[in-house]
């Protein structure tokens, strides 16, 4: 079993590169800024990798769209990402902790980690996305998990999905998206199964009507 990659700073599509700051990159071209949203996939779409995701938008600028897939659970746990990555676990940790599982969270560098997590800390990259959600992308935050010091909420997702500038747009105005502000207790407390509808929810729909809707198209 491979060792996964988790570096100090990850480069990606939607995030500064080089001597750039977290989160200070210019807006989108198209004047429309989705982080802290929840993209929707519709019923309809039949993408194998996208179709039933709910994804939360991190990071929305002129470099593109960042998001993490958040119902669509690996057959990883965290204890078996803490052994991938060499981390020892302290003694009684919690459980829930240990046997909580990673999410798939897109295609794209899908042999590093990711963290979605309620602020506090001082992590070497990351990024408040809002007073209740951060985005972490350097292995420290996994190594305050193990010592028992982690966040209160997290998330926890091999690779990322994004988009090139312009291309997420595209595709909601083909309708292939729903788009509503998030929420973090559906992003951190829900049991996974009921993230989809629940954000469904949010835009005050019925999700079994949407999906009646969906079939007639």
């Amino acid at each position: 079993m491979k060792k996964s990659k988790i570096g100090t700073t990850l480069p990606m599509a939607g995030l500064p590169q080089g001597g750039e700051t977290l989160g200070n990159i210019g807006p989108a071209p198209s004047g429309l800024n989705l982080a802290n949203h929840f993209l929707i996939a519709m019923p309809s779409m039949e993408d194998p990798i996208f179709g039933g995701a709910v994804v939360y938008i991190c990071e929305h600028n002129e470099k593109g769209v960042l998001g993490v897939v958040i119902n669509k659970p690996t057959d990883m746990t965290m204890e078996v990402l803490f052994d991938r990555i060499d981390l020892k676990v302290a003694e009684g940790l919690r459980a829930h902790v240990v046997d909580e599982p990673i999410m798939f969270g897109g295609p794209v560098q899908d042999d590093r980690g990711f963290v979605l997590h309620s602020p506090g800390g001082r992590y070497s990259s990351s990024l408040n996305v809002t007073d209740e959600v951060a985005f972490t992308t350097s292995i420290d935050v996994l190594e305050a998990v193990a010592s028992g010091a982690g966040p209160a909420r997290m998330l926890v997702s091999i690779g990322y999905a994004g988009w090139s500038p312009g291309q997420l747009e595209e595709e909601i105005s083909r309708n292939g998206w729903l788009t509503v502000g998030a929420d973090a207790h559906v992003l951190f407390d829900l049991p996974i199964e009921e993230r989809y509808n629940a954000a469904i929810k949010l835009l005050g729909i019925d999700p079994m009507m949407l999906a009646t809707e969906a079939g007639h198209a």
